[in-house]
């Protein structure tokens, strides 16, 4: 088990003494590393011997996805090619994909957070660890694997897909912890039933889920589909990878490693820094890594953060779960729109199953949105007069909830796409400039 007591439930001023010392010491390796970054703090006549605090982060710029794309690829390096020992990318499906680097003290710093966010829901040496993330240059399957490994785990590494395999290994190996995005550990949850496994033969009690949004009625779908606590895993690539932050067994919000990851809250339009219990943008600062420290890195992750202690006994500042991405909302007729509303409303209903998908179109100058609603088998009926009913209940329940009318269109089971990585939950069909 990884427990790091000193740091883990320190109290507020030692941490802070930690995290000024690491934050002055990261500031003099960009401005002295980073041409950007160096431009950046010039333009604003700041110098690294004007930073000693965190208390003057709101000072700093902000660092965006697109100044990493400008910098492609290596541009937002902070160590030479030679410390370079991992490369990871985005997929780059919407323009360049993002680049990040690690040394050998990022590597060990990422298996010794992932260590610890594991040992936070009780996973031992005794546990053999199934990893459905994806492999490459994807961060989560070696993400996972390396602080499973740390915390002596026994890891099956069989990336994503294949579920038939998955579950072959999962009987046979005695798996007792599944790791991979909510959306996939429900599709393995229906194929167990759809296979016609017995239950007993399935020895997994926890799942490590993350990589996409998902809400607390999908954990508890889950949770039922494959008779497990599910427990909320956090990172992005950009700041290192999965570890980022956790729930301990309390789930009571998710722990950030503040001794690595400096958190904020933002208004995502004003910029200016929210205080603790207010939602908004979450915003990171990287004080230990080497390869590419990031400034005030804005995440599009809609959330709030909450100080205090834990019933586990850790003081670090927790998140919630994420409510959606700035970039991920959806404005149809004047009103906000998250995926993950629309999935709370839906899966509160029994007839739901989790898979659902949105398609937004305009017609006639006017946003239109469909919602197409994969209903579980033992709901799905012959009768046209039976899923009239659930289609106008769930229109209301949506309207209820958003205060927008949508298309309801109910799909039969297994006809929505299953994902082995992030599920596409948004079609959008909209010609937007």
């Amino acid at each position: 088990m990884i427990w790091n007591e000193y740091i883990e439930a320190a109290d507020r001023d030692r941490l802070k003494r930690l995290q000024n010392e690491r934050l002055t010491e990261m500031i003099e390796r960009i401005y002295y590393n980073v041409p950007f970054y160096r431009k950046k703090l010039s333009e604003l006549g700041i110098e690294p011997r004007d930073i000693n605090s965190i208390d003057q982060l709101h000072k700093l710029p902000f660092t965006t996805k697109d100044d990493l794309r400008d910098n492609y690829p290596f541009g937002m390096f902070a160590a030479p090619q030679q410390q370079i020992v991992r490369l990871h990318a985005s997929s780059g499906t919407t323009g360049k994909p993002t680049v990040v680097g690690y040394t050998h003290n990022d590597l060990n710093i990422w298996s010794e957070v992932v260590a610890r966010a594991l040992t936070m829901v009780g996973v031992t040496r005794s546990d053999i660890i199934q990893i459905a993330y994806g492999y490459g240059l994807f961060t989560g399957g070696l993400g996972v694997h390396y602080g499973a490994e740390k915390v002596g785990a026994s890891v099956i590494p069989i990336s994503g897909g294949n579920t038939r395999k998955q579950l072959q290994l999962m009987m046979d190996f005695g798996s007792t912890v599944i790791a991979c995005t909510p959306s996939y550990a429900a599709h393995l949850g229906e194929s167990i039933a759809k296979e016609g496994i017995d239950r007993s033969k399935i020895k997994l009690r926890a799942g490590i889920f993350g990589a996409e949004p998902w809400t607390n009625e999908m954990r508890r779908q889950v949770e039922q589909l494959l008779g497990i606590k599910a427990y909320d895993i956090y990172g992005l690539s950009e700041i290192i990878g999965p570890g980022v932050a956790m729930e301990c067994e309390h789930q009571n919000g998710m722990h950030i490693f503040e001794d690595h990851f400096i958190p904020e809250i933002i208004d995502p339009v004003t910029l200016e820094v929210l205080p603790y219990g207010q939602v908004g943008e979450l915003v990171f600062t990287t004080i230990s890594k080497e390869a590419m420290p990031l400034l005030r890195y804005r995440t599009r992750d809609l959330t709030r953060l909450h100080i205090g202690k834990c019933a586990c006994g850790r003081t670090m500042v927790r998140m919630d779960k994420c409510l959606g991405r700035t970039d991920d909302m959806l404005i149809i007729r004047g009103v906000n729109v998250f995926p993950s509303q629309i999935e709370a409303v839906l899966l509160e209903m029994s007839e739901a199953s989790p898979h659902y998908q949105l398609v937004v179109d305009r017609e006639n100058n006017l946003d239109t949105l469909e919602i197409r609603v994969e209903i579980d088998d033992q709901f799905w009926s012959d009768e046209i007069r039976v899923l009239e009913n659930l289609r106008k209940q769930i229109q209301h329940n949506i309207a209820s909830a958003l205060g927008l009318t949508a298309r309801i269109k109910l799909v039969e089971p297994n006809t929505i796409a299953r994902s082995e990585g992030k599920a596409q939950r948004v079609i959008d069909n909209r010609k937007l400039v």
